[in-house]
């Protein structure tokens, strides 16, 4: 048989495939919406330990020179800075925050790292989490957001 020829009839026409559904986005909040007064940014400490937060600086009214008390929650691995008068630290004059090497050896932060730096407005502190621990809480996050139907 040389010259096949397939007949239409006996083959079948592809039946259709229904796309599958998007998988659901998190809502988002409405703009304008501050967060309960949480500003948030994301830095990389440098050699030295230092991440660079201008925005959140600013939105805070911190200052260069402006001394600081830097203390390390180690259970949720998370560095809290607060303005203090008798503070052992300062922001610097490039508009950055020191994360000392102790602090950053509790909380796993290595050098170049990314990290989310929290802004509370209404006490007046930054939080510094780690990416691991951002991982780990958005891993669970995502989780639950693609296993619940919409």
């Amino acid at each position: 048989m040389p010259h096949e020829h397939l007949v239409e009839a006996l083959v079948p026409a592809p039946l259709p495939v229904a796309s599958p559904e998007p998988a659901p986005l998190p809502r988002l909040p409405p703009a304008g919406r501050t967060g309960g007064g949480v500003l948030f940014d994301v830095a990389r400490p440098d050699a030295a330990g230092r991440v660079t937060a201008r925005l959140l600086l600013r939105a805070l009214g911190w200052t260069p020179g402006l001394t600081l008390h830097v203390d390390v929650v180690t259970g949720d691995s998370a560095v809290v800075i607060t303005p203090a008068a008798d503070g052992a630290h300062v922001v610097g004059t490039r508009e950055e925050l020191p994360l000392p090497a102790a602090a950053r050896h509790l909380c796993g932060i290595p050098t170049g790292e990314p990290v989310l730096l929290a802004a509370l407005r209404r006490q007046n502190r930054i939080v510094v989490h780690p990416s691991h621990t951002i991982t780990v809480l958005l891993a669970d996050l995502h989780a639950r957001i693609l296993a619940e139907p919409r």
